[in-house]
């Protein structure tokens, strides 16, 4: 914690911070959940992620959406935009950086439950939806639907 108890130590927020060049440069901060005994629904949504091919280093994008159930601490969002945008330089498969992504903050954050969706954008005329969760959702938490299209003129 600062001196001031009310808010907690962070590397990122209200202090000038650079992109990181890579993902595995990205520091993520959490902080306390201000309600543990809860039990609610987080979502981020990055519509214009980017990460580069393995093969070609042409950029690929895509939309993706973060919900997760909070157990002690939630992710800071600055940290977490730093962290996405660390993907720009960042050569991937799309399934090895959405379920990557996922996978990292499920492990550091340890929510009660956590889902990723990776909405990808079409390259060679094929979109690739990807989708990974912790589990089963537990009784009671409203998951609401991700509200991303099916491939149509994504938007």
């Amino acid at each position: 914690m600062t001196n001031d108890e009310t808010r907690p130590e962070t590397r990122h927020l209200g202090q000038q911070s650079t992109l990181p060049s890579s993902p595995e440069e990205a520091v993520l901060d959490y902080v306390p959940n201000p309600r543990p005994d809860a039990l609610y629904t987080i979502r981020f949504s990055a519509p214009e992620f980017t990460s580069l091919c393995p093969v070609t280093g042409a950029p690929d994008f895509a939309h993706l959406v973060i919900d997760y159930a909070p157990g002690d601490t939630i992710v800071e969002s600055k940290s977490l935009k730093l962290f996405l945008g660390s993907f720009r330089n960042h050569n991937g498969f799309h399934e090895d950086v959405t379920v990557g992504i996922g996978q990292r903050l499920f492990a550091e954050m340890r929510p009660r439950w956590f889902r990723i969706g990776g909405y990808w954008y079409p390259r060679g005329g094929i979109p690739i939806d990807v989708f990974w969760q912790s589990g089963v959702a537990p009784e009671g938490l409203w998951v609401p639907d991700q509200g991303v299209a099916n491939y149509r003129g994504r938007g």
